[in-house]
């Protein structure tokens, strides 16, 4: 089995875009949730979101002119954080084209501005259709979730294999854990692999104001999103999107590329339990990290820091401190533990990857960020959760969790 590198980081996030200035804001500990300006949210009984504030539109539909006239918004996301891992990882064009495209994105997103008008029809769907099969509809009525993925592999070349992975939260996380298992078995030399998404929408502000899932403190946005906080009410709804350049060492190291960090491990489990909620002991949290360190080769007791999951919900949060301590023992009580959703939200589909850049620039840079807003202990949340600003780092590992 082969060494897998990273290369290559892009990231638009709501702290900030490209890797400098989403470090720089992620280790200040400044948040990026604020009141949402995408649509009206006046009606919505949670009307904040971490909203990318620096998306230059143009510029990517400049790069991607296929892409004008895109209405869903995490297409444009993608393009823009993905063009800058491939600038950044600086490879040939023959590289681009052999490389392969693994990519993680949340469900496809129906504007319902295109219902409106069917919406008091007694039979709505056949309306629908209706429209549709005259040549109605100027737009379609949702974007393919390999949207992204072929605009990337058009811009770019990508002829080495086209994968798309729509697994909620967990999607970002497990499309780079793809992308390391084709370059480890020696399928591909080179994969762009990341993940896109925007749930800032009415219909998924909608969906999960329905869940319970998300903070309804509209007053103090910043405050909003409180990981392993005793005070915490839910999570808040980003979006974002980040891609990793991962390569195979020798491939790398042939070229004269300069590796940021190196993908070690990566499991995938399912626990079985409810879609909405954890197992309540965390086994599958617990089996896909034994997993990943075994496939890493490594014990318990060689990871330094954990990027966690870190919702902000009360569940989650409780769950995966009782999975981290399950599976390191007492280490899990020696190491550093940070939540990237305290400052950026929770980015569905791109939280995973995003928080992949995030590993990768804690290592290179030699930095924890902080998990803000932490201020409360809560009992069952009794881990290292670098709550007073960032850390400086001198360790080789970071465990990385996505839960969905």
């Amino acid at each position: 089995m082969r060494r897998v590198v990273v290369t290559g980081l892009g990231v638009v996030s709501p702290v900030g875009s490209g890797g400098d200035r989403f470090w720089s804001n992620l280790t200040a500990g400044r948040s990026g949730v604020r009141p949402i300006t995408l649509f009206d949210a006046s009606s919505f009984p949670v009307r904040i979101g971490g909203e990318v504030a620096d998306l230059d539109s143009s510029a990517v539909v400049n790069a991607f002119p296929e892409a004008a006239g895109v209405r869903d918004r995490k297409v444009l996301l993608g393009l823009a954080a993905a063009s800058e891992a491939v600038t950044h990882a600086a490879l040939s064009d023959e590289d681009l084209r052999r490389a392969a495209i693994v990519l993680g994105v949340g469900l496809e997103m129906f504007c319902l501005e295109d219902l409106t008008p069917h919406a008091n029809a007694p039979d709505m769907g056949g309306a629908l259709a209706k429209t549709v099969l005259a040549g109605g509809m100027t737009q379609p009525l949702q974007t393919p979730l390999d949207r992204t993925s072929d605009l990337l592999g058009e811009r770019f070349g990508l002829s080495g294999g086209r994968y798309t992975n729509c697994s909620a939260c967990a999607a970002g996380t497990q499309a780079i854990g793809e992308a390391w298992q084709l370059l480890r078995e020696g399928h591909n030399d080179v994969a762009l692999a990341g993940a896109t998404d925007s749930m800032l929408n009415p219909l998924g502000l909608g969906g999960f104001s329905l869940l319970r899932a998300l903070s309804s403190e509209n007053d103090q946005p910043e405050r909003a999103c409180r990981p392993f906080d005793a005070t915490r009410q839910g999570t808040v709804l980003g979006e974002g999107a980040a891609f990793l350049v991962l390569e195979a060492w020798e491939h790398a190291l042939a070229r004269g590329a300069t590796p940021c960090a190196e993908v070690v491990g990566y499991a995938s489990s399912l626990d079985g339990f409810r879609v909405s909620d954890p197992d309540p002991n965390g086994q599958g949290a617990v089996q896909s990290m034994a997993r990943a360190l075994e496939s890493a080769g490594l014990p318990g007791s060689a990871i330094d820091c954990v990027s966690a999951h870190g919702t902000g919900t009360p569940k989650n949060d409780a769950v995966e401190t009782a999975a981290i301590k399950e599976v390191l023992g007492t280490r899990a009580y020696e190491v550093p533990v940070h939540a990237v959703k305290s400052m950026t939200g929770h980015m569905i589909a791109a939280s995973g990857a995003c928080e992949a850049v995030a590993a990768a620039l804690t290592l290179s840079r030699h930095q924890v960020p902080p998990t803000i807003n932490l201020r409360t202990p809560d009992d069952k949340c009794d881990l290292d959760y670098v709550a007073d600003g960032a850390r400086s780092f001198s360790g080789e590992t970071v465990l990385s969790n996505s839960f969905g």
